[in-house]
């Protein structure tokens, strides 16, 4: 019914108006008594085989929710009710930001992708931490950033302000260095800075009652040799793991009009499924399966994600593939590879 009713209409409005929109949909629907009870029954799936213990944490499934769709941690509560193992929030930076101007997000429905050029706007990591605090037992990454006027020379106090303000309220974290929609984030990606970043919230960590996982996003455009330093980096810094990937600047074999590819931004969604998963197996084959990686991009059926799971990821999560495909895509998933 989605794919043949909904969504039709949906797609008919802005992308990012019907964001929104869904969002408070959503959170009317689950007002009314015992609705979320009745998400529950359609959209979830929980028996034992698909629990999963990684970093440490114990998942009931391996289908996560990737950060971008509830930045502000406004929504993840009924969001868990669609089936999904967990919920990454954010990206979050210490201030509150605006992001890009609008129109900032753009749909390739011949490709089934979306590009986005969103900047990382959200209220602030105070108010994702303030909502969090209410959380009743949904597992939470918490997907941390830079403000776009915070040079890289500084970038490392944004990164502790976000890591402090969050690590009573999440589970894990992920240090966002790739996202392409932030000048000159991507250079935080560079070995040096990288390390120094990484070492600096690890050092954090260590001083904490108990510490928590942190992982690594990583883009899909870099190289053999740069995703060799990156298993270097994981080696030297002892981080918990990698998300591959985040969203890609490559515009190669679409077949959506040019008026949309030359769109700038990240590409995510179909278009990306191949170069995410050659990224994981890499990094699974030429480390030796040192570290757990979470794999995103293309994935909008169980197939997608089997493929995932053989290239070498101990998890998964999607965001585009749950805008094209609809509610019932995790159970549906699920279902499939219990």
């Amino acid at each position: 019914m989605y794919k043949c009713l909904i969504r039709p209409v949906l797609f008919l409005f802005d992308p990012e108006g019907v964001h929104y929109f869904s969002f408070a949909a959503i959170r009317l629907l689950h007002r009314i008594p015992f609705m979320g009870l009745v998400f529950r029954t359609f959209f979830t799936y929980k028996v034992p085989t698909l629990e999963r213990e990684v970093f440490g944490l114990q998942f009931p499934n391996p289908v996560g929710l990737a950060a971008g769709f509830d930045k502000d941690a406004k929504l993840y509560h009924e969001l868990s009710n669609f089936g999904f193992g967990f919920i990454e929030i954010g990206t979050v930076t210490p201030k509150p930001q605006d992001g890009n101007p609008k129109p900032r997000l753009f749909r390739l429905k011949q490709d089934e992708g979306i590009i986005n050029r969103m900047g990382f706007n959200n209220e602030g990591v105070v108010a994702a931490a303030k909502r969090l605090k209410k959380n009743k037992g949904v597992l939470i990454g918490g997907n941390i950033g830079k403000n776009k006027n915070t040079p890289n020379n500084q970038a490392q106090e944004d990164y502790l302000i976000c890591f402090d303000t969050l690590f009573d309220v999440v589970d894990y974290f992920v240090v966002n260095v790739s996202s392409p929609n932030t000048p000159n984030l991507r250079d935080l990606q560079d070995k040096e800075p990288l390390t120094s970043l990484l070492n600096v919230l690890q050092k954090r960590n260590a001083n904490k009652a108990s510490r928590k996982p942190i992982l690594l996003k990583i883009a899909p455009d870099l190289s053999n040799s740069q995703l060799d330093d990156i298993i270097d980096i994981v080696s030297d810094t002892q981080i918990d793991g990698v998300i591959a990937t985040n969203t890609t600047l490559s515009r190669s074999e679409l077949k959506s009009s040019t008026k949309l590819t030359d769109k700038a931004g990240g590409l995510s969604g179909k278009p990306l499924r191949r170069r995410s998963t050659e990224v994981i197996s890499y990094l699974h084959t030429q480390s030796k399966a040192a570290f757990p990686i979470i794999g995103v991009g293309g994935i909008h059926t169980a197939d997608d994600v089997q493929e995932k799971l053989a290239a070498g990821a101990s998890l998964v999560q999607l965001y585009t593939g749950f805008v094209y495909e609809g509610p019932a895509v995790v159970k549906r998933i699920n279902c499939a590879i219990k």
